[in-house]
């Protein structure tokens, strides 16, 4: 992947500052973001760039990625936070 591109940086809706495409790119662990396409896609063809730099199987498994819901993850992160303890 080009350095430069992995290093340009926009606000993410998400956590609510500037971010690289590089940790866009590698966010779900060793998928995208969910909504890379969507916030990177104003700015070059992302969606190119993904199939250029994921492999076949990769983008399948982004593509049909399908995140939980809100309610699913809070959850989650609560029993996790009391698994902590």
């Amino acid at each position: 992947m080009e350095k430069e591109i992995l290093n340009k940086k926009i606000r993410c809706p998400r956590l609510g500052d500037e971010i690289a495409l590089a940790y866009c790119v590698k966010e779900s662990g060793n998928l995208p973001c969910s909504r890379i396409v969507n916030c990177w896609s104003p700015f070059f063809d992302i969606e190119s760039f993904l199939k250029e730099n994921l492999t076949p199987e990769k983008w399948n498994e982004f593509i049909n990625f399908k995140p939980k819901d809100k309610v699913t993850s809070l959850i989650e992160l609560i029993e996790a936070a009391k698994a902590k303890k």
